[in-house]
């Protein structure tokens, strides 16, 4: 009897959570495009990069800036296949032309596409239609996953609807302009950490949509860290993005922000050997309940374990040769 892998068995028929690298990385310009995936070339694909129509293009030169990004797309320097685009928001005429130059004129399609400054479920389902709609128009094999940005009032109020819409795998917090929504009822301080954290406000919104994220199999990506030169900040706002509000991805806007976001959210060497024996042992027994080291477990903590092997395996983490049975071809 061939064994079952934990996607067979652990999620019940449903389409297991979306995971993807811990870091994404913004760059605008060529010369930070091309910095940025030159340094992805050399440490693997533990991060995405997000190519910026909406801030790096100059006003009047949208459509010349959309030519330049889906230059770099499926490229010799694109070579994992984990680059992506940040389009214009919907209230932006460009947003149409920005996906249309993009899919035309690219080698291979983006990895994702993020939507800015959604205000409601109704902007965030057409502009994800249109992007549906021009992908079969040019002949693109394969839908193209979305990332939502939620920063206005109108996005976190809909934000578990937004979670589940179809074709959405991500929702990222923007926190400059959610602070900035509030026309100085929020201090400044909550742009940055310790207050990020600390204000009621900003607080209930961060975790208003990682819970989203959650009850919907989203990945949950948090927001930019805007310290640039002490990265022991960096790597301390990564940990409690990780470790108290349940985010598994954070942004990142400097080369130097790449690795300690991708130490803290990484899964552990001694992380992924127990989420290994566990499963291995699991499997073994049929996925019934087993003991190890003298702790019972299920299929409950079996799909925790499994989590952290999908994880390390998005972000091509070296796993043990044994934990290659345990995914299935496509995986």
């Amino acid at each position: 009897m061939r064994a079952l892998t934990p996607a067979e068995v652990l999620f019940e028929g449903d389409v297991p959570p979306a995971v993807m690298p811990p870091c994404d990385h913004y760059a605008g310009s060529e010369k930070l495009i091309r910095k940025s995936l030159a340094l992805q070339a050399q440490l693997g694909p533990v991060f995405d990069i997000t190519l910026d129509c909406e801030d790096g293009a100059q006003v009047g030169q949208e459509a010349s800036h959309a030519e330049l990004v889906a230059s770099f797309l499926g490229g010799e320097d694109d070579r994992f296949g984990r680059v992506g685009v940040r389009i214009h928001d919907f209230a932006n005429r460009a947003w149409r032309d920005d996906v249309r130059i993009i899919l035309r004129a690219a080698k291979k399609a983006p990895a994702y596409i993020t939507l800015p400054k959604i205000r409601s479920v109704f902007d965030a389902a057409e502009m994800i239609a249109f992007i549906e709609a021009s992908r079969c128009e040019f002949g693109i094999e394969h839908a193209i996953p979305c990332h939502l940005l939620i920063e206005t009032h109108g996005a976190l109020a809909e934000v578990f609807d937004l979670a589940a819409l179809p074709g959405v795998d991500a929702l990222s917090f923007g926190l400059m302009d959610f602070v900035s929504a509030h026309n100085g009822a929020i201090p400044d301080t909550a742009m940055r950490s310790p207050g990020q954290f600390d204000h009621p406000l900003v607080r209930r919104a961060k975790l208003e949509i990682a819970a989203a994220c959650h009850a919907h199999g989203k990945v949950a990506s948090h927001n930019v860290c805007t310290e640039v030169r002490d990265m022991s900040v960096v790597a301390n706002d990564a940990r409690r993005a990780r470790n108290e509000f349940g985010y598994t991805r954070m942004w990142s806007i400097h080369p130097d922000q790449i690795k300690p976001i991708v130490d803290a959210f990484l899964p552990r060497g001694d992380e992924i050997v127990t989420a290994t024996e566990i499963l291995l042992a699991a499997q073994n027994a049929q996925w019934g309940p087993t003991r190890y080291r003298d702790t019972l477990h299920d299929r409950a903590s079996y799909r925790y374990y499994w989590s952290v092997l999908r994880r390390a395996k998005a972000s091509a983490q070296a796993l043990p040769e044994s934990a290659e049975t345990l995914f299935s071809e496509d995986e």
